[in-house]
């Protein structure tokens, strides 16, 4: 298998400049998305890529499937951490982004976040019990 590349080149017949962002020492492409970490909302996603974000590969121009590497699982302080390089080019083995996925019960709460530069970046918090506290209305 091929090593992953990164990109910091530049292309003079567009003059669009691709960055590299460093991330704990590893390369992310901003030239590959059509915006760098896309504000999602509250989807929290373990897996996967936002195609819809990846305009194609900054090195080899294609648009293509991503490949999943280099998943880690490890806990630390209660809290669930998934990290992995979803989006490496299938063609070229370039490293397009770094996503990380957190889950974590705080109280009587769930608590999800997502960091990607494709994927974008989202939180959200769900209640483990049968009613929402935060729902329920003052009864005087």
């Amino acid at each position: 298998m091929r090593q992953p590349s990164l990109c910091c080149r530049e292309v003079s017949s567009s003059r669009k400049h691709w960055r590299t962002v460093l991330v704990n020492g590893v390369g992310m492409c901003g030239g590959c998305v059509e915006k760098e970490y896309p504000n999602r909302g509250n989807i929290c996603l373990e897996n996967g890529s936002f195609l819809l974000n990846f305009t194609g590969c900054a090195v080899c121009s294609k648009r293509d499937f991503m490949l999943i590497t280099n998943k880690s699982l490890k806990e630390e302080d209660g809290e669930e951490i998934v990290t992995y390089d979803p989006d490496l080019c299938k063609n070229c083995h370039h490293v397009i982004a770094r996503h990380e996925y957190t889950f974590s019960i705080m109280d009587e709460f769930q608590e999800y976040t997502m960091l990607c530069l494709l994927c974008g970046k989202a939180e959200d918090t769900i209640s483990i019990l049968p009613d929402d506290p935060r729902q329920m209305t003052l009864l005087f």
